[in-house]
């Protein structure tokens, strides 16, 4: 298996060693956005889409009955080998590479996508070789997911309070510091300044996961944020982990209940 590049290796690490936390208990793309995109590109079936930064092949097997092939683009080995373990179609497959540099021929592909993932790539690199990969008409998307709603307030103020909770101490250990990340609010700027895109816009869309104790700390486990915190020696009780797990199974239980996502997508044309 290839290695990462070593200036983008703190990241590649930071995604190391959860492949299954990940994959379990991160949110799909919605619905909804495959429909959008088809209809821009006016193509209902295509015949390859690009998924850069896929992970676990989340946002990556999403396209696997609307596309001839789909495949998966990652630094990150620990992902690639769980994403293959979790992919039963023959159209989907996976690459090692970085979203600056993929081994595909220019012009192959209808659509390329970033699911919470652009942010790790430096856009002065990686939207050039999007433009390369684009046909003509062809759609690049960059979506990410917002926390969910969960309808109970209490529990909403922990959740805030636990993830500033783990912004203090990732930058009072120095390990924002050490990580290449680009600011999500940059994205459709950068998109815009960069003149490869015809047309840009932003949107959002909503969709409904059903969740419940489990799914709130699981999700909170699938942060790389929390891993790294754990990779520095940071123990549970350090974040207060324990007393959230404790908060989360007394307010929410094990009963499923609906949970509201709101997902901000910004697209640019070829």
């Amino acid at each position: 298996m290839d290695k990462p590049s070593s200036s983008l290796y703190p990241t590649v690490e930071r995604f190391t060693g959860f492949a299954d936390v990940y994959d379990q208990y991160r949110p799909s793309p919605p619905p909804a956005l495959s429909d959008i995109l088809t209809q821009i590109i006016r193509k209902p079936f295509l015949d390859l889409v690009v998924d850069l930064g896929c992970g676990t092949g989340l946002s990556t097997r999403f396209w696997a009955d609307q596309s001839r092939q789909v495949v998966g683009i990652d630094p990150t080995s620990d992902m690639l080998a769980y994403a293959v373990s979790r992919t039963h179609t023959a159209n989907v497959s996976y690459v090692f590479g970085y979203g600056h540099q993929v081994a595909l021929a220019s012009g192959c592909a209808d659509i390329v996508t970033c699911s919470q993932s652009m942010h790790w790539m430096d856009p002065r690199l990686t939207l050039p070789e999007v433009a390369r990969l684009l046909r003509p008409g062809g759609v690049f998307a960059v979506y990410d997911h917002a926390p969910p709603v969960i309808p109970n307030l209490e529990i909403g103020a922990a959740l805030q309070a636990f993830q500033q909770r783990e912004d203090a101490l990732e930058e009072e250990l120095g390990i924002a510091a050490q990580l290449p990340r680009w600011p999500k609010k940059e994205h459709l700027p950068s998109m815009q300044a960069s003149g490869l895109f015809s047309y840009t816009r932003e949107f959002y869309l909503h969709h409904i996961e059903m969740g419940n104790a489990a799914s709130l700390v699981g999700g909170v486990l699938s942060s790389g944020q929390i891993q790294g915190l754990f990779k520095a020696g940071v123990s549970e009780k350090d974040l207060g982990l324990d007393r959230f797990r404790e908060l989360a199974h007394r307010l929410l239980g094990d009963e499923l209940r609906p949970w509201y996502f709101s997902v901000h997508v910004r697209i640019g044309v070829v």
